[in-house]
C-alpha cells in the first residue's frame, strides 16, 4: 500500500502538475483578460444595458449546455486509446456542427418568447451565433485533452481571451453601442475557432473531407440513445447556473441581474485552476479504471480530493476577508453592496471542486447514468427552492443558497455510491466534512476579532504548520 501511494505521488508531481503548469498559466491570463473585459463594459454601459447583455450571453450559454448533446466526456472515453480516431472525430465533428445550428434557432425562438425587449432580440441574434462556433471549438478542445495536448487549447483560448479586451478597450477610445460590441465579439470568437481548425486540432480534421464525410440521422439517433446520459449531465452543470440568471431578470431588478453576474464571474475565475488540473486528471482516472486498477484509482482520487479540497477552503476565505474592498475599485460605487452576495455564492466552493472530481471519478467508471440523476436531483432541489423561496423573499440570497443546498445533496449522493464502490470510506467523507466546518466556522468567529489583512495569511500559516505536523507524526508512526 505505501509503493502505491509512493507511485500515485510521483504521477501526480510528474505528469498533473508538469502537464498543468502551464495550462494554469494561460488560464491565469485568460481569467485576467477576460475579467477586464467584464469590468470594462460593466463600468462603460449603464446598469439596464448590462443587463440585457448578461440576460442574452446567459440564454446563448443555457442553450450552448444542450447543443453539445453532453457527449464531451463520452467521446474523451471513447477516443482514448481508439485505433480509428479519425474516423471517430469526424464522426463528433459533424455531430457538433448540426447540432449547434439547431440550437442556435432555438435559442433566437426561446428570445422571442421570454422578452419583449427589442434590444435583448438583437442581441440574442447575435451572441447566439457563438452557439455554433462553440460546438465546434468544444469538440477540438475533447481532441486536445484525449492526447494531454491542452497547451493548444490554452494558448488559443488566451489569445481569444485578449480579442475580447481589446475589443473592451476600444471603448475608451470611440465609445459604441452594446449591439456593436456583441458583433465584435462574434467575430473575435470566428478568428478563435479558426486558430482551432488550423493550429489545434492535431490535423484529424479536414474541412474538405468534412463536408464529404456521410454520416446518418440513424447513427446520431444510436449515439444519443445510448449516451442520453452525458446529455443530462453536460447540460445541468451550465443550466444551474444560467438557468438562474432568467429565473432574476424575471422576478428581481436589474441590478440584480448584475450583482449575480458580478459573483458568479469572481466564482468562476475561482474554478479555473480545478478545471485545468480536471483536464489532466479525467483521462487518468479512465486509463486507471480500464486496466483494473482499483487500489492506484482510490489512492490517486484521495490525493487529489485532498488538494480540491484545500482549494476550496482557500478561496472561500480568501473572498470573504477581501471581496469587500476589491469589488468597489474594480465595478465603481454602484456594485458596492455585490460582495455581500458573493460571499454567500462561494459556499458553494465549498463542496463545488470535490463533487466535480468526484463526477469525473464516477463517469470514468461507467456509471454516468447514477451521476446523471444526481445531477439531475441536484437541479430540481435548486430550481424548487429558488422558485418558492423568491415568491416569499426576494433577494438574491434565495438563489445562492438554491444552489448551494443543490450541490451539497449532489456530494452527499456521489460518497454513498463511491463508498459502496471502495473508492471512498466513511472516515474518508466524515473527515471532508468535519474538516470543512471547522475550519469555516473556525475562521468566521477569528475574522469578529482579527483584522482580515492579518487573519487571513495568519490562518494559512497556522493550517501549513499543522499539515507539515501531522504528516511528520504519521511518518514516525510509519517507522516505528
Amino acid at each position: 500500500m505505501a509503493k502505491s501511494a509512493l507511485k500515485i505521488t510521483q504521477l501526480i508531481k510528474s505528469q498533473i502538475f508538469v502537464n498543468s503548469s502551464w495550462g494554469i498559466l494561460s488560464q491565469a491570463l485568460q481569467s485576467i483578460f477576460l475579467s477586464l473585459f467584464f469590468i470594462i463594459i460593466a463600468r462603460n454601459y449603464p446598469t439596464e444595458l448590462f443587463a440585457s447583455f448578461i440576460i442574452a450571453t446567459s440564454l446563448y450559454q443555457l442553450i450552448a449546455a444542450f447543443s453539445s448533446l453532453g457527449l464531451s466526456q463520452w467521446f474523451i472515453r471513447e477516443i482514448t486509446g481508439s485505433e480509428n480516431k479519425k474516423d471517430l472525430v469526424n464522426k463528433f465533428f459533424k455531430i457538433q456542427l448540426f447540432s449547434g445550428v439547431l440550437f442556435y434557432a432555438l435559442n433566437i425562438l426561446l428570445g422571442l418568447i421570454l422578452y419583449d425587449d427589442k434590444l435583448i432580440h438583437i442581441l440574442v441574434v447575435l451572441l447566439g451565433i457563438n452557439i455554433v462556433f462553440d460546438n465546434l471549438i468544444n469538440a477540438i478542445k475533447c481532441i486536445n485533452i484525449s492526447e494531454f495536448k491542452q497547451k493548444k487549447t490554452f494558448v488559443i483560448l488566451s489569445i481569444d481571451a485578449f480579442l475580447k479586451f481589446g475589443a473592451a478597450c476600444f471603448l475608451y477610445v470611440y465609445p459604441f453601442s452594446i449591439i456593436t460590441l456583441s458583433a465584435i465579439l462574434v467575430v473575435a470568437r470566428f478568428v478563435t475557432l479558426n486558430l482551432f481548425l488550423n493550429i489545434g486540432s492535431s490535423r484529424l480534421i479536414n474541412l474538405n473531407l468534412l463536408i464529404r464525410y456521410k454520416i446518418s440521422l440513424n447513427y446520431i439517433k444510436r449515439i444519443i440513445v445510448l449516451n442520453w446520459p452525458f446529455i443530462i449531465i453536460g447540460s445541468v452543470s451550465i443550466i444551474n447556473w444560467r438557468f438562474a440568471t432568467i429565473i432574476i431578470s424575471k422576478a428581481l431588478l436589474p441590478l440584480d441581474v448584475a450583482n449575480y453576474e458580478i459573483s458568479y464571474r469572481v466564482f468562476s475565475i475561482a474554478l479555473m485552476l480545478p478545471v485545468v488540473v480536471s483536464t489532466t486528471v479525467f483521462p487518468m482516472l479512465i486509463n486507471f479504471f480500464k486496466e483494473n486498477k482499483v487500489l492506484d484509482l482510490s489512492a490517486f482520487y484521495r490525493k487529489m480530493h485532498f488538494y480540491y479540497l484545500i482549494f476550496g477552503l482557500f478561496s472561500f476565505t480568501f473572498i470573504y476577508s477581501f471581496i469587500d474592498f476589491i469589488l468597489p475599485i474594480l465595478f465603481g460605487p454602484r456594485y458596492s453592496e455585490t460582495g455581500i452576495y458573493t460571499k454567500q455564492m462561494f459556499l458553494t466552493i465549498l463542496v463545488f471542486p470535490t463533487a466535480f472530481l468526484q463526477a469525473n471519478v464516477l463517469v470514468a467508471m461507467k456509471l454516468e447514468k447514477l451521476d446523471m440523476w444526481f445531477n439531475v436531483v441536484m437541479l430540481i432541489v435548486n430550481i424548487i427552492f429558488c422558485i418558492v423561496g423568491l415568491y416569499f423573499y426576494k433577494s438574491l440570497l434565495v438563489v445562492n443558497v438554491s444552489i448551494f443546498s443543490g450541490f451539497l445533496l449532489f456530494r452527499i449522493f456521489q460518497d454513498i455510491i463511491l463508498i459502496k464502490k471502495n473508492v471512498s470510506s466513511g472516515g474518508h467523507v466524515f473527515n471532508f466534512y468535519a474538516l470543512s466546518i471547522l475550519s469555516i466556522v473556525s475562521y468566521l468567529l477569528l475574522g469578529k476579532f482579527i483584522n482580515s489583512v492579518v487573519l487571513f495569511p495568519g490562518y494559512w500559516i497556522g493550517m501549513l504548520g499543522c499539515y507539515f505536523l501531522i504528516k511528520k507524526l504519521n511518518f514516525k508512526k510509519y517507522q516505528t
